[in-house]
């Protein structure tokens, strides 16, 4: 049964997963002694398996292995790979602060090149029918903070001198925004005032970002959104005192990204089940249109009858 109902919008023209810090270990070993990332990661896609979300990309935002081991990243690309031809989606891997580059390259692209060359920052850009993924490497090999190097700038410029057909989304690990957690200011993204403005003005539509273990957003000076996707191993408990960080096996979850034409909304998907309240079948749906509309008509018909 195809529902008919009035919508004040369109349908979206891109529909994205937005994953991150899915930090796997190696030999499946538990992260922290407790937390399955495997598990959870494939608890999530089984979980999207039967909804009416049918992604055109997966955009993974970094530390997707939690000490950069080819092991991890072998058996990461194993899951996600058939997932994304399931979907005949694209794939976007994004470096994060945990993750080893050439490791990377070997593990996720099957690329081995020289020693140089496998140290490089891993920036590319991706089409999806006309809307840019620009993939943009923020990581220090060695350090937990993020830098964007002179050389990338340059880079960034390059690709958006000419505005991409649906827009840009930057994809990058860590978030050009404050947070809650003071600790999380040694770790955060530098100079975030010159991504700012190398941004703005630009067909860049939103950023975004992982890192922080916990869902988030903000807006950019240039009005610009940035949405954080919460990681899918273990998150950040917010709850704690000045100067203190507590990650909990819970609140794990990813972001559903729909791209219209004239903005772009981002949508926290929790992994976490709970009991049903209630459910609604296609049939009785569209009764309730029915009736919605039916009331609409009748108080339409009195106010022109009182005229």
């Amino acid at each position: 049964m195809e529902l008919t109902a009035d919508s004040q919008h369109s349908s979206p023209t891109h529909t994205l997963l937005h994953i991150s810090d899915t930090h796997f270990v190696e030999d499946d070993a538990l992260l922290h002694g407790s937390v399955d990332s495997d598990s959870h990661l494939a608890q999530m896609f089984e979980q999207l398996k039967d909804s009416a979300i049918t992604p055109d990309a997966l955009i993974f935002t970094g530390d997707l292995a939690d000490a950069g081991q080819p092991q991890a990243y072998q058996r990461l690309r194993a899951l996600v790979e058939p997932v994304c031809e399931h979907y005949d989606a694209e794939l976007i891997w994004v470096m994060g602060n945990h993750d080893s580059r050439p490791e990377f390259r070997r593990g996720l692209w099957s690329q081995d090149p020289g020693t140089e060359a496998a140290q490089a920052p891993v920036d590319y850009v991706r089409e999806v029918n006309g809307l840019r993924i620009i993939a943009l490497d923020s990581t220090v090999p060695g350090h937990h903070h993020g830098e964007i190097t002179d050389e990338q700038y340059v880079w960034l410029q390059e690709v958006l001198e000419k505005p991409a057909e649906h827009g840009s989304l930057l994809a990058l690990h860590h978030p050009p925004i404050p947070s809650p957690l003071d600790l999380l200011e040694l770790v955060e993204l530098r100079n975030q005032s010159r991504l700012e403005d190398a941004l703005a003005g630009s067909d860049v539509r939103g950023v975004l970002a992982g890192h922080l273990h916990y869902s988030t957003t903000s807006t950019l000076p240039a009005g610009i959104p940035v949405s954080v996707a919460s990681a899918t191993c273990y998150t950040q408990d917010l709850r704690v005192q000045k100067w203190h960080a507590r990650g909990q096996n819970g609140g794990q979850g990813c972001n559903l990204v729909e791209v219209y034409p004239d903005r772009v909304v981002h949508t926290v998907v929790p992994m976490a089940v709970h009991p049903t309240v209630y459910e609604m079948t296609p049939e009785m749906l569209q009764s309730f249109i029915d009736k919605s509309r039916q009331a609409a008509a009748a108080a339409e018909h009195t106010d022109h009858a009182g005229v």
